[in-house]
């Protein structure tokens, strides 16, 4: 869809941050070989071959209880765990996040025509920080205001609400750019135009 057409008649553009923005396995995939590496250090097992299962293991089941099943895979101590789940806070990552590039092109729009970008996040907040500031922004981050759903303990549907009266809008001038099910349900509840963020180019 036209970015353009999308943004004329709006003031305001709310997105999420994973696989909305950026990628999200680009982030996890960098925290999974940065764990391994750890592990090859303090255990002496092959970074690569615990990173090649994890990977495989992400690909085909997703994050769900990856920890444990590497460690029964590698015969890892479980107090190992703590390790892992830090490093999802506050790992350095080797490379930066890049952003989708239909993504950058739409945001450096809505900076063009001087619209007002908001970043509503859930999750950890530290984490959520965490990749924020090792994303590439391309200087778009000075035009950024970031809300953590979770830190304010208020649902997505509240926080678009308070966005909104905060600069005295209706529900009209502003658009949700998503990427699941959850963020369109939000959005849905106060009548919030929403798109999934793969149908926008420029």
């Amino acid at each position: 869809m036209d970015a353009h057409q999308l943004i004329k008649d709006k003031q305001i553009v709310i997105f999420e941050l994973d696989d909305v923005l950026y990628p999200e396995k680009d982030y996890l995939l960098q925290v999974y070989y940065l764990f391994a590496q750890f592990i090859e250090y303090t255990e002496q097992k092959n970074a690569q071959v615990i990173l090649e299962f994890m990977r495989n293991e992400f690909k085909n089941n997703g994050t769900d209880h990856l920890f444990e099943k590497t460690a029964t895979a590698f015969e890892i101590d479980n107090k190992y765990k703590y390790n892992f789940e830090l490093l999802h806070q506050n790992a350095r990552l080797p490379l930066k996040l890049l952003l989708f590039k239909n993504m950058l092109e739409f945001m450096q729009t809505l900076v063009v025509d001087r619209k007002k970008i908001f970043i509503v996040t859930a999750g950890n907040p530290e984490q959520q920080l965490n990749k924020i500031k090792q994303t590439e922004w391309n200087g778009l981050e000075q035009y950024l205001t970031v809300y953590f759903a979770d830190e304010l303990n208020q649902q997505k549907s509240e926080i678009f609400q308070n966005i909104l009266n905060d600069n005295n809008l209706s529900s009209s001038d502003a658009l949700v750019v998503g990427a699941n099910n959850f963020d369109e349900q939000q959005s849905r509840l106060i009548n919030l135009p929403y798109i999934v963020s793969l149908e926008i180019y420029k």
